[in-house]
C-alpha cells in the first residue's frame, strides 16, 4: 500500500507507549530545571520546558485515546473517533506554546542580556541519564510504529508520515526531537565551557526552539487534516471499489466515499448501481454480502452504507422524475 490505512486493533499498545513517554518526560522535566538553575543554563532551562511541554502533551494524547474509545451512541451515532485529532491537535499547541515559544524567548535574552556560565557538571549528569531514558521512551514509540508498518506492508517511513495513529506519531517524533534538543544542549554547555560565553548557550536555545516549532507544526498539520477528513489511501479505495463490483447484481460503482475516523475505524459510502432486472430481495442481499467482502478485506472499516443509484445511461432513458 502506498500509504497508511487503518490497521489492526492497538489501542493498548498505545496506551502503553504514551504513558511510558509521559512518565520519561516528568522525571526528566524537574531534572532539567534543577540542574539549569545551579549551572545557569538557559539551554538547560529551555529542555526543561520542552519536557514539561512533552508531559502536557502526552497526558492530552492520554484523554484522546481515552475519550475517542468510548462507543457509538445516540448522540453520536458515528462514534468518538475523531475527538483524539481535537486532543492532538491540542497537544501540538502545548508543544509550540509551552516548548518553542519559551526556548525562543529564553535564547533571545540569553543573547541580549548575557549569561555567565555556571558549572556545568550537574547538567551534563542530567543530560546522559535523560538521554538514556529518552531513548527507551522512543525505542517503546518506534517498535510499536514499526510493527503497525510491517502487518500493513508499509515502509516505516511513509507509515510515520501518513499513519492516522497521531498519538503514536506524536510520541516518536517528540522523543526524536527530545534527544537532538539534548545534544544541542550539550554542545551549548560544552561551547560556554570552552569559550567562558553564554553566547553558546543562547544559540542552543534558540536551535531547541525552532525544532520544537517544527514539530509542532507537523503534528498541527496531520491532526488538522484528519479533522477536516481524510480518505483512505488510494490502493485501498481502488480494492474496495473492486470488491464491490464482484458482487452479484453490481453493475458499477458510480461514486465512492471513505473517511478515515480513527487509527482503526474507517467508513464507506457508494452509489451503487444494480442490475434492472434484479429484484428487490437480490438487491438487500447483494448489498449485505458487498458489506461483507468490503469488511473482509479491511477489517477497519466499521460502516459501509450503499445507496442503490440508477447508472447515467438508465437516468438519460427514463428522464427526470415527475413527481413533485
Amino acid at each position: 500500500m502506498a500509504e497508511a490505512a487503518p490497521g489492526p486493533d492497538r489501542g493498548d499498545e498505545s496506551v502503553l507507549t504514551v504513558v511510558v513517554a509521559a512518565v520519561a518526560n516528568l522525571g526528566i522535566a524537574l531534572a532539567k530545571a534543577v540542574a539549569g538553575l545551579i549551572s545557569g543554563s538557559s539551554a538547560m532551562l529551555s529542555e526543561a520546558a520542552h519536557s514539561v511541554a512533552d508531559t502536557v502533551t502526552e497526558l492530552m494524547l492520554l484523554t484522546a485515546l481515552k475519550r475517542s474509545a468510548r462507543p457509538a451512541d445516540e448522540e453520536h451515532p458515528l462514534g468518538h473517533g475523531p475527538e483524539r485529532y481535537i486532543w492532538a491537535l491540542l497537544a501540538a499547541v502545548a508543544t509550540f506554546v509551552g516548548g518553542a515559544v519559551f526556548s525562543l524567548y529564553d535564547g533571545v535574552h540569553t543573547l541580549v542580556a548575557g549569561e555567565e556560565p555556571g558549572d556545568p557538571l550537574v547538567s551534563y549528569v542530567v543530560l546522559g541519564v535523560a538521554f538514556l531514558l529518552e531513548g527507551l521512551s522512543l525505542r517503546t514509540g518506534v517498535r510499536q510504529a514499526r510493527g503497525e508498518a510491517e502487518s500493513l506492508g508499509t515502509p516505516f517511513r511513509r507509515y510515520l508520515r501518513r499513519t492516522p495513529d497521531t498519538a503514536v506519531k506524536a510520541v516518536v517524533m517528540e522523543d526524536s526531537a527530545a534527544l537532538a534538543g539534548l545534544l544541542l544542549a550539550a554542545g551549548g554547555l560544552l561551547g560556554g565551557q570552552l569559550t567562558g560565553s553564554g553566547v553558546w548557550d543562547g544559540l542552543a536555545s534558540l536551535c531547541i526552539g525552532v525544532l520544537l516549532l517544527y514539530v509542532a507544526w507537523v503534528l498541527g498539520r496531520s491532526n488538522a487534516e484528519l479533522l477536516i477528513g481524510r480518505p483512505l489511501p488510494k490502493p485501498a479505495r481502488e480494492r474496495i471499489r473492486a470488491e464491490l463490483l464482484a458482487v452479484e447484481h453490481v453493475e458499477a460503482v458510480l461514486e465512492l466515499t471513505t473517511l478515515v475516523q480513527g487509527p482503526r475505524e474507517a467508513l464507506v459510502a457508494a452509489k451503487v448501481d444494480f442490475r434492472d432486472m434484479s429484484t428487490a430481495a437480490q438487491v438487500e442481499w447483494a448489498c449485505e454480502q458487498a458489506e461483507q467482502r468490503v469488511r473482509e478485506a479491511y477489517p477497519a472499516v466499521s460502516r459501509v452504507y450503499l445507496d442503490p443509484t440508477p447508472g447515467r445511461a438508465r437516468r438519460r432513458e427514463e428522464g427526470p422524475d415527475p413527481s413533485p
